[in-house]
């Protein structure tokens, strides 16, 4: 007689890797979304039923450094239970990795992806990677680093325009060759605070040269004709009221595009800005970015990235 197979069949610990991002992409403000090879890791590990409150779930910082997660990694938890009408229980999150926090390169979906990822693990994977961005998306009020960061690729994200509820993503897979060069201040500029200088209205032909560029940008990501991305960044809803913020930040962006750069665009809300080149200019275009910080008396540091076409992947 075979003995039935251990209640242990589902995992005690889990560990999630997620990439950092990059959103908006010059004019496609809460819309677009690329995935880069930065990364965080999120370690999850049961500790056993929860004593109560917070929905069923208890989220314990495995480090001190963590601390300043936990209500970011509740939510997440709670958000999960609802739409996987999974029962709470007490857990232990440990957060490491190389994507710096408030530089605009998605560290919020690492923990969040990884958290709901993690959990989907620990209790039986009942919800697809889509219902997963669809919470992600629905915490962080936007679907653009979200996809991004669960799904890999380049990603045109959508909401419904009434309820603000995920609709789905459409994504390009882009080549290795293709580089990102990253370069991030070091200041910290958290999105809630950079959404304060948006104004509430913008003139009609600001939202109409903003949605022609993004279009163009999308259009030469997905013929692969990256030539094109050249002026193709154009924004006009959120890169003037944000950028002045950054110190340095649209000289850096211009300096990138003169070594040889095709564009550059604020990276999310900032304080990083970014530019996309061909491997083979990549450090040429680094260090312009830098030295134009530099002149402007801003320290940063300089990333040569790629894009990651995977998106989340589960460790152990």
């Amino acid at each position: 007689m075979s003995r039935p197979s251990p209640a242990a069949a589902q995992p005690q610990q889990v560990v999630v890797r997620v990439p950092g991002s990059t959103s908006n992409c010059g004019a496609g403000f809460d819309s677009l979304g690329l995935a880069l090879t930065v990364y965080n890791r999120v370690t999850l590990k049961r500790l056993g039923a929860s004593p109560g409150g917070g929905g069923g779930w208890l989220a314990r910082p495995a480090r001190e450094s963590d601390g300043r997660a936990k209500d970011m990694v509740l939510s997440a938890a709670k958000a999960f239970g609802t739409l996987a009408r999974a029962g709470g229980f007490a857990f232990s999150f440990e957060i490491e990795g190389d994507v710096p926090p408030a530089r605009g390169l998605g560290s919020s979906i690492t923990v969040i992806g990884g958290v709901l990822a993690g959990l989907n693990v620990l209790v039986g994977s009942p919800l697809t990677r889509e219902q997963l961005v669809a919470i992600a998306s629905h915490l962080e009020g936007h679907p653009d680093n979200a996809a991004a960061g669960l799904l890999g690729g380049f990603c045109v994200a959508r909401c419904s325009p009434d309820k603000n509820d995920y609709l789905g993503t459409i994504r390009i897979t882009l080549p290795n060759t293709l580089r990102f060069v990253v370069a991030s201040p070091s200041v910290e500029l958290l999105t809630k605070e950079s959404r304060g200088v948006l104004p509430s209205t913008l003139p009609y032909f600001d939202a109409v040269k903003s949605i022609n560029s993004a279009a163009y940008l999308v259009a030469a990501f997905a013929t692969g004709d990256y030539a094109r991305l050249r002026d193709a960044a154009g924004d006009f809803m959120h890169e003037p009221y944000r950028l002045p913020k950054i110190k340095g930040g649209r000289e850096a962006i211009a300096a990138g595009v003169a070594a040889g750069a095709h564009t550059g665009w604020l990276s999310g809300s900032g304080s990083s800005v970014l530019c996309v080149s061909e491997a083979a200019n990549a450090d040429k275009v680094g260090a312009a970015m830098v030295a134009a910080f530099a002149a402007a008396g801003v320290p940063s540091e300089v990333r040569d990235l790629a894009a990651d076409n995977v998106g989340y992947v589960v460790e152990g």
